[in-house]
């Protein structure tokens, strides 16, 4: 008697996760992590209102983006799959938002806010994820140092454009248009 039963994939596996983790595909492997804790949080909140406004929504600045919280981004569908915590595409480049939960058009910007149990992973395995598939932006956020790390994609490779700390003006590439206080993000 034939087996008929579907086998499952690390997708599969990554759809059964509890809500209470976040579940991400890299190089072959399934990466869970419980959701964020309180400064991580905060850090990503005020984010999405210092970028929100001038350039989800143009009010203050340039418009012309979608910013986004936690997308699955798809690099190889259901294969290569990232969550950063903040992406950012510029609408010229993804008109619209996509049906479902998939998103396959790799992002122009990505952010990830670091805490002590991701930051190997988000450096590691992340960033060299993003490069490979071409994003043109990353920040690194991290709470605990009060630090901003702002990259640009040269030639395949990660080049620093700039470090913030503490209560610095923040004015770097994609959104140095509107500069915003580092402060805000530590509450």
């Amino acid at each position: 008697m034939p087996n008929t039963a579907k086998k499952l994939t690390l997708y599969d596996d990554l759809l059964a996760l509890p809500d209470h983790v976040v579940g991400e595909i890299i190089g072959g492997q399934l990466h869970v992590q419980p959701r964020p804790a309180g400064k991580h949080t905060l850090a990503h909140s005020e984010l999405i209102v210092e970028l929100g406004g001038p350039f989800n929504r143009g009010r203050g600045g340039p418009g012309g983006w979608w910013i986004l919280t936690e997308p699955e981004i798809h690099f190889i569908r259901d294969t290569e799959v990232a969550v950063p915590d903040l992406a950012g595409w510029r609408r010229e480049r993804m008109p619209a938002l996509p049906e479902d939960h998939r998103f396959e058009i790799v992002p122009d910007w990505v952010c990830e806010i670091l805490s002590p149990s991701t930051a190997r992973k988000d450096r590691a395995l992340k960033l060299p994820l993003y490069a490979r598939f071409g994003v043109a932006h990353a920040w690194l956020v991290d709470p605990a140092a009060r630090t901003l790390e702002a990259f640009e994609l040269r030639e395949g490779l990660w080049s620093l454009v700039g470090v913030f700390k503490d209560e610095d003006t923040v004015a770097a590439p994609p959104f140095a248009a509107v500069p915003f206080g580092l402060a805000v993000l530590w509450g």
